[in-house]
């Protein structure tokens, strides 16, 4: 998610990746707005925070994806390659050890 912004005439001048004081406004990566603003504005290291910030929301839909096709049993947890047993495992571990130490949710990460 990302934290707009704005100048006295409602433009965007700056993109974060938490709220700040006077960015409380949240936009998709995909907004128009947001575009724009790269667009005319940044420099390349800002689309690759804004891919950076896309690719987090990315992998967990595909981590959904993945536990969605187990609990169907479309596909066995054990007939996937062993590294890719292991990445899901660890970030499984990863989010249970963040939510069971935050008032926030697992969906709140992203």
């Amino acid at each position: 998610m990302l934290y707009v912004e704005r100048n006295d005439e409602g433009k965007i001048i700056a993109l974060h990746n938490s709220p700040q004081t006077n960015a409380t406004e949240h936009k998709t990566s995909i907004d128009q707005e947001v575009l724009d603003f790269l667009e005319h504005n940044a420099a390349s290291e800002s689309w690759q925070t804004l891919l950076t910030i896309s690719d987090l929301g990315f992998i967990r839909l595909l981590e959904d994806i993945v536990d969605l096709l187990i609990r169907k049993n479309v596909i066995i947890f054990t007939e996937l390659p062993e590294k890719a047993q292991e990445k899901i495992m660890e970030r499984k571990k990863i989010r249970e050890k963040y939510a069971s130490q935050s008032i926030l949710t697992v969906d709140d990460i992203i």
